[in-house]
């Protein structure tokens, strides 16, 4: 369940979100808010996982009140005036709805929303849900969250703050770690060979004293990984 608040001074737009948000299954709507004030009330004393949220408000603006939150929530942009989409986006919104926002429209970015949640809480489902592992990844990337096929994926390389996934075309940069990305990856068809990249096993065209050959590119080797590696091997053949 997603817990979310709306923040917008009109009372219209404030019934008419609430009536959407009763339609979503996975919405649980915790306040309406007439004002940033309110909103931070709430913010501060309940756990808020999504906001929706106006740009144009009197005292302090919706965009003010976003880049005063130290722990972002997910947020949706529900206004009138199109002219700040671009900062929007630049502040990691998951949408951008213009009013009169349709249910079709809000629907969609709802479900973006649901989508991004369950990833980022993976983390925390229950003991035995461990080793279900899915045919697809959803990574946050330039402002955008992108479905990745496990399949399609080549290898991962791991950087200082964050990771690059190669699957035939663009990489696709995305702040999260080799480790948790290890632990969303099934084992045996994916294997960390560096402390700097997972490789996908059935991608490997040939293995080389101390590198693998990955899609034309060589990919270390370490002594410390290399033995699972080979493990691995073994046991398809």
């Amino acid at each position: 369940m997603i817990n979310c608040i709306i923040v917008d001074d009109e009372p219209l737009a404030l019934d008419l979100l609430e009536d959407n948000i009763k339609k979503i299954p996975f919405l649980k709507l915790i306040k309406k808010c007439k004002n940033v004030t309110e909103a931070l009330k709430i913010y501060n004393a309940e756990k808020i996982d999504l906001i929706f949220l106006d740009i144009e408000m009197p005292d302090i603006s919706g965009i003010q009140f976003l880049k005063s939150l130290k722990n972002k929530p997910m947020v949706i942009f529900i206004t009138a005036y199109e002219k700040y989409a671009l900062e929007g986006f630049e502040l990691d919104v998951l949408d951008y709805l213009l009013k009169p926002v349709s249910f079709d429209r809000f629907l969609r970015a709802v479900n973006k929303a649901y989508e991004y949640f369950g990833f980022i809480n993976t983390k925390s489902q229950p003991q035995e849900n461990q080793g279900i592992y899915h045919e697809y990844i959803f990574v946050k990337s330039d402002h955008k969250i992108i479905k990745i096929n496990t399949d399609d994926i080549l290898y991962i390389e791991g950087l200082k703050d964050y990771v690059k996934i190669f699957s035939g075309g663009r990489p696709v940069f995305t702040l999260l770690s080799l480790k948790f990305l290890e632990e969303k990856l099934h084992p045996a068809k994916f294997i960390r060979v560096h402390r700097s990249y997972i490789i996908s096993v059935s991608k490997i065209e040939y293995i080389g004293k101390s590198k693998v050959n990955i899609g034309g590119t060589s990919i270390p080797i370490s002594n410390f990984y290399r033995d699972r590696l080979f493990n691995i091997i073994n046991e398809t053949h």
